[in-house]
């Protein structure tokens, strides 16, 4: 029989005495690799990292300045509402004065109409008291009668001014 010789399972084994030479090849890649990157970067004059750095501080700034932004409008609202409360204020003062000025008014309207009833109902009893006094007067009235002048007595007389002076 043919004997066949130990098979080796590694590969590293497979390239037997030139490890040296592989890692030599490695070194080589990695260092070209790196190079080649960074005359990318040179050649393009952008840097990631700085890119990030200046993109990660204008972030900040503008957050910062609508912080700034914000406030400054917090304090405008604050300031036009206590405004307006002021305002508000007044005008709910105006209408108290208004209603307490309206109230007297309709108190005086009422006092006003029941002195004018008062005075209406003392007219109407002047007028029936009158329109009774006249018709009551041709027919109290005595018939004239004929006698002189001497021979009315002086009592009759001032009786009759009396009558006329009441009457008129």
């Amino acid at each position: 029989m043919i004997e066949l010789g130990p098979r080796s399972a590694s590969p590293i084994a497979r390239f037997g005495g030139q490890p040296i030479a592989i890692a030599a090849a490695a070194l080589v890649i990695v260092v070209v690799g790196v190079t080649s990157i960074t005359l990318w970067r040179a050649y393009t004059g952008s840097a990631p990292e700085t890119e990030r750095a200046v993109a990660t501080r204008q972030l900040q700034a503008r957050a910062a300045q609508a912080s700034e932004q914000l406030v400054e409008k917090t304090k405008g609202l604050e300031a036009t509402q206590q405004e307006s409360i002021d305002q508000l204020q007044v005008v709910q003062d105006q209408l108290q004065t208004v209603r307490r000025l309206l109230a007297a008014q309709q108190t005086d309207t009422r006092k006003l109409s029941e002195q004018v009833g008062t005075l209406t109902e003392a007219i109407d009893g002047l007028r029936q008291s009158f329109a009774s006094a006249q018709a009551a007067e041709p027919a109290a009235a005595p018939a004239p009668r004929t006698r002189s002048a001497k021979a009315k007595p002086r009592s009759n007389r001032s009786a009759n001014r009396s009558r006329a002076k009441a009457r008129g």
